[in-house]
């Protein structure tokens, strides 16, 4: 996956929990984590009894868990579902669909894109992150916003903000702008994209903010900033972003950083499981909107490197599993698989 890092944060420490929790959850979580009455030794929690109940957390925080739906998804489903009863009355219609734009395999030609879970195409992975943040934005519940996201209050530049800077949603097309302007000078690679919408979400759940006008530039360039550390061995320093953004302050960016760690309630760790999660989702919502990622015939080059990296990888789990074979067995799995060494007289 790459590197993370985990931190783990008890509900004690925690800010707030979610406002979405029973009441009688709530009363039950908060009663576990007082003392018992006998003051001679304090109640030991289990940590088991200290976690959040399964069920809530996939209710409240869908970017740590791989069975919750990701946000941006559903918010897309309103435009998707609109343009799919558009098509098919024009199909009723008898309108001509148009020349296929999509290649589509023959028995002779294989057509496949360079992109995979473990090596995504930066280019297709930051359309669909910024297609994402544009439902985000559009698809919006409110206006929820905090001061140290906000474009007015911490300008990006030294232009004047337009007075209607926050009833005007951004096109498409001026976030992808904004995000590959910040990839390419940074030489930031595919999977911080992923990670950065994971992070996005992850602030929008936990501190209950919504991305909007006035706050979507700040919002994505701190989790940009976050996840090209957590990510990238050779982490970007925040005065290299001050190189890219002139008018901002190395003093800006610190405080904006801290904010978006705290509201993240430090836990910036990404399970394998939602990040691909996300990236499939992101292939899903790329699909939906028509924007193909770049196919091209399989020819014996490419056909021989992928047969390269499938055989390193089986190579790989062969000796994870030599290794799990040669551990030693404890005394309560004596009925394990025993090896002994041959005797040849």
């Amino acid at each position: 996956m790459g590197n993370t890092v985990s931190c783990c944060v008890s509900p004690e420490s925690s800010p707030k929990l979610p406002s979405r929790q029973p009441a009688e959850r709530l009363e039950e979580f908060l009663t576990s984590t007082e003392v018992s009455d006998d003051n001679s030794a304090p109640y030991l929690q289990h940590i088991s009894d200290r976690e959040v109940p399964d069920e809530l957390a996939l209710e409240s925080n869908p970017s740590d868990h791989a069975r919750a739906s990701t946000i941006f998804l559903c918010k897309s489903q309103t435009d998707v579902r609109d343009r799919r009863k558009s098509n098919h009355s024009n199909h009723i219609s008898h309108v001509s669909p148009g020349p296929l734009s999509k290649k589509y395999s023959s028995c002779s030609t294989i057509f496949i894109d360079d992109s995979t879970v473990s090596q995504p195409n930066l280019k297709s992975a930051i359309k669909c992150v910024t297609l994402a943040i544009y439902y985000h934005i559009k698809n919006r519940d409110s206006d929820r916003s905090l001061d140290i996201f906000d474009e007015k209050l911490h300008p990006l530049s030294r232009e004047a903000v337009p007075d209607e800077y926050d009833c005007m949603d951004p096109e498409h097309k001026i976030i992808y702008r904004f995000v590959r302007t910040l990839f390419s000078a940074a030489q930031l690679t595919a999977e911080c994209a992923i990670v950065t919408l994971v992070y996005l979400e992850r602030l929008l759940t936990y501190a209950e903010l919504d991305i909007c006008p006035s706050n979507w530039k700040r919002i994505v360039l701190g989790a940009i900033l976050l996840s090209s550390k957590v990510w990238d061995d050779q982490a970007v320093w925040n005065v290299d972003y001050c190189q890219i953004l002139r008018d901002i302050t190395v003093e800006d960016m610190n405080e904006m950083e801290r904010h978006f760690l705290e509201l993240l309630q430090f836990n910036i760790n990404v399970p394998a499981s939602v990040y691909a999660k996300y990236y499939f989702d992101l292939r899903q919502l790329a699909d939906d909107n028509k924007l193909s990622f770049p196919l091209e015939p399989l020819n014996n080059q490419r056909a021989h490197k992928l047969e390269a990296i499938s055989r390193l990888c089986e190579d790989k789990y062969k000796d994870l599993s030599r290794a799990a074979m040669r551990r030693s067995l404890s005394a309560d799995n004596l009925i394990g698989i025993r090896r002994s060494n041959a005797v040849l007289s």
